[in-house]
């Protein structure tokens, strides 16, 4: 509704505008009706007609027309049914390539499948008679071969074996399940195990071979037949010309591709039948060759090599004694042996370990357990508790889990890495042991095996489907490990009980006991106790189960304790638990802020690894008592009408010091208060209700890739308490009083406020660090009545060395005391004495022992007169002058005097010795062809 310029309201379609859009609308209607006229539209179905008989949005009291259902019914009649069609190449290149990850796994198959023909085999077996045979034929049993000249591996089992027909239909179906149609055969309820279940797993050898032949042998066909394709969509069947060489059973041979020669190899096979077909109920064989060393008599060339051999010894020990040689006699007429390699084939079996969780629990030894279980993880170690159960319900499954003794030495390095500890079976055949998803992360450690019929399978076996049959096995695996781990813990309380008893019982009866009970968890709790803590964290669900196994240490005890003894410990009048967390329990109980607990005589937990901090924060209480850190502010004790009016006394008389610390300090500290923890410690550093404890900060900060500017809100303010009733707080109070802007007592409250943060447990800033290095500086200083403005001691003078003495000619430049003949003097009469003969003679003057000997060698004219020149040395100081004589002899060549002073310098006098012992022998050769040649001149 619009209005005019007179302001009557009038409508829309009184307006000029509103009228022409309306006649226009007609025309154009008019017109399309004249032109459906003539382009005759009369001939064309009217939508009207093809919806007549639909039924849309009838109401339940409506009829339906009879007409329309009858019209779709004939109409569907009428029609044609058609088949899907398939690409075969294309569906088995899919097969091949699309379902499986592992080439390996074709292995797995194949034993599987073999598997399945045995137990059709022994199922008939019980109902006719006969049909196993007897002799090899009767055993149950399967082999591989492994045939590296040819480049092929064959799987040989006894089982049913298949006709012609079942060749047809089993393989050269895909898809078509054998073991299926066998259970299908039978009533239902028959209880066969078997394995297959969708009819590909064969499919799974052109993983690893170009051509797969399968040669096969039924107890309803006399003739053997073999059937061979090349995964293209063809193959062949015809009879074996070599007849009927099974007996009965089935021989797959593979035709291996050139990259997967590795499955020739035996280690290779033995690892992969282990790995995935341990536990299979029937044997398998493995061919196997290996040399070995044999003792075998020694031919005729043999015997004459050997005595040729027995000659040259008994030329070489000429000078033995006659028994040994009448030993040797009757040697050799022993039979001449000789040691040889010779290679053998033989069968090994390879899967000797046996499924123990199909047995009934009551029926099998702790032994068997303890074998099982070091088969199964590979550890040397025996467990350290396990539980073995059948599930049954919602979902069917058997299970036997252990708990080692011991924690890998990787276990605390990744926690959330993936393990391989859970192996998955379905009808004893591994599946996978990578699916983590049965055990929470924080039972990681568990080992064990999980054998179900009823798990959701891929076509593939290697992956299971998300749905709530996982979620519910995983449930009663987690609880069943709980409540194991729960028994150890019950074990230990139990024990505890009775161990005075015990005791008594082992000394009045002598019996022996194993490893105690109490033991184990104790164990257990120091290799997997922080895995435990985690699950606190992750598992809601179960954090009450986790809760009673927890261990701390306390100030009443070393031993761990369990909170439900803490609880039955607990006074009658205490209503929290109290703990207190840091690096260790000397420091824990060192600590201000747990005096007055201890004083009054209550039990404080003292938690020392880093992850308490986390535990605590998902417990805040336990069986209805709260915890509570004692680290925090307002300790939470119970008071009565005294103490509450001696803190109100206490916040009257020392009003003047708490405002002087909150002026002093600032906002260092969120709140100063008269402390409720403190008995003999004058001060204390508390933190908050909210935010992060000392242990936490330095933990949070630790954090390799830790973003502190980020968590900035999470440090909690810092509280100052001090205790009225401390000797040097009454005094520094005393001190304010008297004068507010004292500089001495604000540095003795920041001395003492800094040396508080640290006991607590906190950093200092870098500022105060070196304000309080510079304080801790100051106290020594003054204790030592050294003056603060004293000068550096200067530095003491180091006396310069003097140099050693290098060569012996140094030593004789040197000088020579006062009345000595001088060096020169003595070296230069002698040396143009080139007879050194004549240089002997004159040291045998002093009585030198070497002079002696040469002198002695020396003809005797030359001796008297080099005496004559020794004589006529200047005898101004003998001593000096017999010094000097015993160096004439360096006047030798420089070689000798080299080596002399070598000695000289090592402090070697026997190597002196020798030295000139050898040049004296050279000289003497020296001297003696010296006087031929004079006598001949």
């Amino acid at each position: 509704v619009s209005a005019d310029r007179s302001g009557q309201r009038r409508r829309p379609s009184d307006s000029p505008e509103m009228r022409a859009l309306v006649l226009a609308t007609v025309l154009l209607a008019q017109a399309a009706s004249i032109a459906a006229e003539d382009v005759r539209l009369k001939d064309v179905p009217a939508v009207a007609d093809a919806l007549a008989d639909a039924r849309v949005g009838l109401k339940a009291d409506d009829t339906a027309p009879a007409t329309g259902d009858a019209k779709a019914t004939a109409a569907k009649a009428s029609g044609e049914n058609f088949q899907f069609q398939a690409d075969v190449n294309k569906l088995m290149d899919i097969i091949i390539n699309s379902l499986y990850s592992k080439k390996e796994v074709f292995l797995r198959e194949l034993i599987s499948n073999a598997s399945d023909a045995l137990d059709k085999i022994r199922f008939m077996s019980l109902t006719e008679e006969g049909v196993l045979g007897e002799g090899e034929q009767a055993k149950l049993e399967m082999k591989i071969v492994a045939d590296k000249d040819a480049k092929t591996l064959s799987i040989i089992d006894r089982g049913v074996g298949m006709t012609r027909e079942d060749l047809i239909q089993h393989l050269g179906t895909v898809a078509q399940s054998g073991t299926s149609s066998f259970i299908e055969a039978f009533s239902e309820g028959a209880d066969v195990n078997l394995i297959g279940q969708f009819g590909v797993g064969f499919y799974s050898v052109y993983l690893v071979a170009d051509t797969v032949t399968v040669t096969s042998k039924s107890n309803d066909d006399e003739k053997q037949w073999i059937w061979e394709s090349s995964a293209d969509s063809t193959f062949s069947i015809y009879e074996d010309p070599e007849g009927a060489t099974l007996g009965r059973g089935t021989q797959i041979t593979l035709h291996l591709k050139e990259d997967c020669l590795e499955f020739l190899e035996e280690e290779r096979l033995r690892d992969l039948v282990k790995h995935y077909s341990e536990f299979i109920n029937f044997p398998i064989y493995l061919y196997t060759t290996k040399e070995v060393e044999e003792e075998v008599l020694a031919d005729d060339g043999d015997d004459e090599e050997a005595d040729e051999e027995d000659e040259d010894e008994d030329e070489e020990d000429e000078d033995e004694d006659d028994a040994e040689v009448e030993d040797e006699e009757d040697e050799d007429d022993a039979p001449k042996t000789k040691k040889v390699k010779r290679t053998v084939s033989d069968w090994e079996l390879v899967n000797d370990a046996k499924a123990l969780w199909t047995r009934n629990p009551a029926d099998i030894e702790e032994e068997e357990y303890q074998a099982f279980y070091k088969t199964l993880s590979k550890d040397h170690q025996g467990a350290l508790t396990y539980t073995h159960f059948n599930a049954e319900g919602e979902v069917e499954f058997k299970s036997i889990l252990y708990v080692p003794t011991d924690a890998p030495p990787d276990l605390y390095q990744d926690y959330y890495k993936k393990v391989k500890n859970i192996k998955l079976y379905v009808r004893r055949v591994m599946i996978t042991d990578e699916f983590d998803e049965l055990l929470p992360r924080y039972l990681a450690f568990v080992k064990g095996v999980v054998d179900s019929d009823s798990l959701p399978l891929n076509v593939s076996r290697e992956m299971l489907q998300q749905n709530k049959v996982l979620k519910v096995i995983g449930k009663k695996m987690t609880r069943k490990v709980l409540a194991m781990i729960k028994s150890m813990a019950d074990a230990e309380k139990r024990d505890d009980d009775e161990e005075e008893e015990e005791e008594e019982g082992e000394e009045e009866e002598g019996v022996e006991k194993g490893e105690d009970e109490s033991k184990k968890y104790a164990k257990f709790w120091a290799a997997f106790g922080k895995y435990i803590k985690m699950g606190l964290m992750e598992d809601s669900s179960n954090r009450t189960r986790l809760a009673k196994l927890l261990r701390y240490a306390t100030s009443k005890t070393e031993r761990e304790i369990s909170l439900e003894e803490y609880v039955s410990n607990m006074k009658e009048d205490q209503k929290n638990i109290y703990y207190i967390s840091g690096e260790s329990r000397d420091q824990l109980l060192k600590s201000p802020a747990v005096e007055k607990l201890l004083a009054r005589d209550i039990e404080v937990i003292l938690m020392t690894e880093a992850i308490d901090e986390y535990t605590v924060q998902h417990l805040t209480e336990f069986e209805g008592k709260r915890l509570i850190n004692a680290a925090r502010e307002g300790l939470k004790l119970d008071e009565d009408e005294k103490e509450k009016k001696l803190l109100d006394v206490y916040k009257e008389q020392y009003a003047p010091l708490l405002g002087f610390i909150r002026s002093t300090l600032g906002g260092r500290v969120d709140k100063v208060s008269i402390s409720k923890h403190l008995v003999s410690s004058p001060v204390l550093v508390t933190t908050a209700d909210y935010g992060w404890t000392a242990q936490m900060e330095k933990v949070m900060k630790a954090q390799a890739f830790a973003d502190n500017s980020k968590y900035e809100f999470m440090k909690a303010k810092r509280n100052f308490e001090i205790n009225p009733r401390h000797p040097l707080i009454v005094e520094l109070n005393k001190k304010v009083e008297a004068d507010s802007e004292d500089a001495q007592a604000t540095d003795m409250l920041t001395s003492l406020y800094m040396a508080s943060v640290l006991q607590a447990g906190y950093q200092l800033s870098p500022e105060d660090v070196t304000d309080f290095v510079g304080r801790v500086t100051n106290v020594v200083t003054t204790g030592l009545g050294v003056d603060p403005d004293a000068e550096l001691a200067p530095e003491p003078e180091i006396p310069e060395e003097e140099e050693e003495e290098e060569e012996e000619e140094e030593v004789e430049e040197e000088e020579m005391d006062e009345g000595a003949a001088p060096k020169d003097e003595v070296y230069h009469r002698l040396a143009p004495r080139q007879n050194p003969w004549l240089r002997a003679a004159a040291l045998e003057t002093e009585g030198d022992p070497l002079a002696l000997r040469l002198s002695r060698a020396c003809p005797v004219p030359a001796r008297g007169k080099a005496a004559a020149d020794a004589i006529a040395i200047p005898n101004t100081d003998p001593e000096a002058a017999r010094e000097y004589t015993r160096y004439y002899w360096l006047l030798l060549p420089a070689r000798a005097w080299t080596y002399y002073g070598y000695a000289r310098h090592r402090r070697s006098r026997a190597f002196a010795r020798r030295t000139r012992s050898a040049h004296v022998r050279r000289r003497h050769v020296s001297a003696r062809n010296d006087r031929r040649v004079a006598r001949s001149r």
